[in-house]
């Protein structure tokens, strides 16, 4: 199971490393927010949707991983 879980983690990591080479060549700006059409209330949404999202990702490994620890403190 962990030499499973280990191959797993390098193909990540792999994956991880060449998306990050890769994301120079493809860096757009996706949303003006400037100009008239009202654009900057779509950035500043979008902004804070990317900032939601991301502090529910940090919630949610925090809970996961105490979680782990509590069974693993049960098994001791």
């Amino acid at each position: 199971m962990r030499a499973l879980r280990s191959v797993a983690m390098a193909g990540a990591v792999a994956v991880a490393v060449a998306a990050a080479a890769a994301t120079p060549a493809g860096a757009q700006q996706v949303v003006d927010a400037g100009g008239d059409n009202g654009q900057g209330g779509l950035a500043f949404v979008l902004m804070a949707l990317m900032v939601f999202a991301i502090g529910f990702a940090l919630v949610f490994m925090d809970r996961v991983r105490r979680r782990r620890e509590s069974r693993t403190d049960e098994h001791r």
